[in-house]
């Protein structure tokens, strides 16, 4: 036996704001730029919103008796929105890009991770460089920590060391920041 199919039915997105008919009080308090409050029949009120031709919002549920507003309900919205979108679009997000090395790494690896790290911090991403120690490398701590204060001072002009290099089980780090100016 099947079943049917299942329908599609989007879902209605509730509004944070009741409005116009869905306002369910007897009495508002009517407030809006240019106009004294004053405290209406919830009909009253409506037929002034429709006067107008705009809508009657409920901004303040709470209160006694709840506070409500005569405007244009999607123009509102449409700049809530907007206002949302441009804070979001003004908040930076930190990206963090690894740069990883051996104990044991020679001038050309270490020329070749100096320039990715060179165009991360250009791109204003932080660089957190470490070296990871294989086994019995561990020995090496002092090479692990020359060459990390070698990869800070390389990329001195572009970024400043946040911290020094600090042993985390077998991993030496450091962290570079962009400098602002860049």
């Amino acid at each position: 036996m099947r079943r049917p199919k299942k329908r599609f039915q989007p879902r209605r997105q509730e509004d944070p704001n009741r409005i116009n008919e869905r306002i369910r009080v007897p009495k508002v308090r009517l407030v809006g730029e240019g106009r004294e409050p004053e405290v209406l029949d919830t009909k009253v009120a409506l037929e002034r919103a429709e006067e107008e031709g705009l809508d009657l919002v409920e901004i303040s549920p709470n209160a006694d008796p709840p506070v409500c507003k005569i405007m244009d309900y999607k123009k509102f919205l449409y700049n809530q929105k907007k206002k949302e979108k441009e804070l979001k679009a003004k908040q930076s997000k930190v990206v963090i890009k690894e740069v990883r090395f051996g104990p044991n790494t020679d001038d050309h690896d270490f020329n070749f991770k100096l320039r990715n790290a060179e165009k991360f911090l250009k791109d204003g991403a932080k660089v957190k460089a470490f070296v990871f120690f294989k086994g019995r490398t561990i020995v090496f701590k002092d090479r692990g920590e020359v060459l990390l204060l070698r990869f800070a001072q390389e990329l001195a002009e572009l970024g400043t060391l946040e911290m020094m290099p600090k042993l985390e089980g077998k991993r030496m780090t450091i962290m570079i920041n962009p400098k602002k100016g860049k």
